[in-house]
């Protein structure tokens, strides 16, 4: 099948600098339970380059402008014969915007340039009245392509496929652990995903769900293939299951991620974990897990209870809590708060203040509000939170 494609001719100069020290903006966010989708709206105060704090998501703006935005589904709008010639590089987006306001936006893809990489096979996909064309990028730099002068429909970015193996696609990727506090001993979960943030946040509030904490590690030192597969080992003994082997993919944010899980019966020792390319054998990445990352669940069940712990720690949260932003969106998608209290918090005209009036919001709110607020700290930032402790 031939896809249709714009002539919009790609930059000779390919820049590979990274979008830096722009200004941050903090959307106003919406949840539609119904529709099961979150709706993020950025209100940009004058002309400039803006970033989202959320998405990454950037915007060249003429003017004052009010931009709304949400992830879309890849497979949902990708039929069968276009599965089968592209794959997504970035996430989509549902983007609307007052026409002729946006000079350029910046969308975000997990493409290594380093590697030098054929950028013709990449292209930013528009969806419109169901019919998908293919159009070049004004520019590519590291994590976003760039396209000037954009009519906003559904939007990102796309890899072509020359042949049936991919693996001349090299990209960024991330690996996250978890670990389930309510399950026996240390039992882990291990994903690995491209560096696409609407993935992050698809695992991130599953595994909210199942009562487990995020475990931060490092992203692997070396650009992944799709289609390849990547085994997961440790220097001890572990039970890994269903298999080590994991397949890098993509998967839609709607899907149940891939993960290995790994059970370790005694934490007794500092434990470490190796990625290796099953190729060649070549290891993409490793970690140690020690006794301060792990906090068995007998432990946790012994500690304070959230309203306990923001009390007796309030002072500490005021000055160091951070990722504001993220752990407001994940207060909405458990109803703890709404857009009225969310607009509350982020008016206030510093960090510490901002920290003050979601702490005290919690408080008022009772102690389900504060247990919600503490689970989410404890994944979202374990350290400060081991730290408190």
């Amino acid at each position: 099948k031939r896809l249709p494609v714009c002539n919009t001719p790609l930059s000779p100069k390919l820049a590979t600098l990274v979008l830096q020290d722009l200004p941050e903006v903090t959307p106003e966010i919406t949840q539609d339970a119904f529709k099961d989708r979150t709706t993020y709206r950025a209100h940009l105060p004058g002309a400039g380059v803006f970033q989202c704090s959320i998405t990454g998501l950037s915007f060249e703006v003429k003017s004052a402008a009010t931009i709304t935005y949400r992830y879309e589904t890849w497979t949902k709008y990708l039929s069968k014969a276009d599965q089968e010639t592209c794959v997504p590089a970035g996430p989509l987006f549902c983007i609307e915007a007052q026409p002729g306001v946006v000079r350029v936006v910046y969308l975000p893809h997990f493409i290594c340039l380093a590697e030098g990489v054929n950028t013709s096979l990449c292209f930013i996909a528009h969806f419109k009245s169901g019919k998908m064309t293919l159009e070049r990028p004004t520019r590519l730099v590291a994590f976003s392509a760039v396209l000037e002068n954009p009519s906003f429909s559904l939007l990102g970015v796309l890899w072509r496929r020359l042949r049936s193996t991919l693996s001349s696609f090299p990209m960024h990727s991330l690996v996250l652990i978890f670990q389930q506090l309510s399950a026996a001993n240390t039992t882990l979960h291990l994903y690995l995903i491209p560096d696409d943030n609407s993935l992050k946040q698809a695992i991130e509030r599953q595994e909210m769900n199942w009562n487990s904490k995020l475990i931060p590690k490092p992203p692997p030192f070396n650009p992944l293939f799709f289609g390849c597969i990547y085994r997961v080992t440790s220097t001890n003994s572990v039970v890994i299951t269903p298999e080590s082997y994991l397949p890098f993919c993509y998967k839609s944010p709607k899907e149940q991620q891939l993960f290995v899980e790994i059970y370790i019966k005694n934490m007794t020792e500092e434990i470490g974990l190796l990625m290796t390319d099953t190729r060649n054998g070549t290891v993409v990445w490793r970690a140690s897990l020690r006794s301060g990352d792990i906090n068995p669940p007998a432990c946790v069940s012994k500690t304070l209870s959230g309203a306990a712990f923001m009390k007796q720690h309030k002072t500490e949260l005021c000055s160091r809590m951070r990722q504001l932003p993220t752990i407001l969106l994940h207060l909405r998608d458990a109803n703890v708060i709404n857009s009225d209290e969310e607009e509350e918090v982020q008016d206030q005209n510093t960090r510490q203040r901002k920290n003050r009036a979601l702490l005290e919001l919690a408080e008022k709110k009772g102690l389900d509000a504060q247990e919600q607020l503490y689970k989410i700290l404890r994944m979202k930032d374990p350290y400060l939170i081991t730290d408190l402790e």
